[in-house]
């Protein structure tokens, strides 16, 4: 089983996605963890992309998609994978679309969080983290016992910089106009599956689940 998660930032993709992987027993790669481990490891790949990324630049799709055919044929991928944070661009799934064929490989589903923007900028911009100890909570949802103070070491929490409402609509502004066209592009292909993110955690999960499962073999 081979899947993409899709989904605004604050849609709650990562937590599904790591929530199925476990499920299914697939490994989550995620993009950004296997360009680190390829640069920290000095290999031909990994030293092209960190010519990009000391000079500010985003790493070529090409690029990218050689790092991930490298990661999908390690052993722990046999019985399928999820991706975190590819594609973003209707490019990046074409090409994507090509190194799994050659591979004699295909997507089987893409999951497609959808979260109403009001909700995720009350959701991202009511977070709060503890510096020391990187425990979560939210101003509303899952506030600490005493106001701005983390309940675990005692630490003041902060506001991370891209929580603030402006950089929050930045970004939904910015995926609306690079990743939500693939929306479009897979469900054409008969491959999304669309789920409201707009739920409890563990309800969307069964709804994903459900989905899944009648998935032909």
């Amino acid at each position: 089983m081979i899947l993409i998660f899709l989904g605004a930032p604050g849609a709650g993709k990562g937590t599904q996605s790591e929530l199925i992987a476990k499920e299914f027993s697939i490994p989550q790669i995620s993009t950004g963890d296997i360009l680190r481990n390829e640069v920290a490891l000095v290999t031909d790949l990994g030293m092209k992309a960190k010519a990009y990324m000391d000079n500010g630049e985003l790493v070529p799709d090409d690029i990218i998609i050689q790092i991930i055919e490298k990661r999908i044929k390690n052993g722990d991928t046999k019985n399928g994978f999820i991706l975190d944070g590819f594609p973003r661009t209707i490019k990046q799934a074409e090409e994507l679309d090509s190194m799994l064929q050659k591979n004699n490989l295909s997507i089987s589903k893409v999951v497609f969080i959808d979260v109403q923007d009001e909700v995720i900028i009350e959701r991202l911009s009511g977070r709060r983290v503890c510096p020391s100890c990187n425990a979560v909570y939210h101003i509303k949802y899952n506030p600490p016992k005493v106001e701005n103070i983390c309940d675990k070491c005692g630490s003041k929490l902060i506001q991370r910089s891209d929580d603030h409402e402006d950089v929050i609509k930045r970004r939904l502004q910015t995926y609306k106009e690079n990743t939500s066209p693939l929306v479009e592009y897979y469900a054409n292909s008969m491959r999304l599956i669309k789920i409201s993110g707009e739920k409890d955690i563990m309800d969307i999960f069964h709804e994903i689940l459900d989905e899944l499962l009648n998935i032909p073999k």
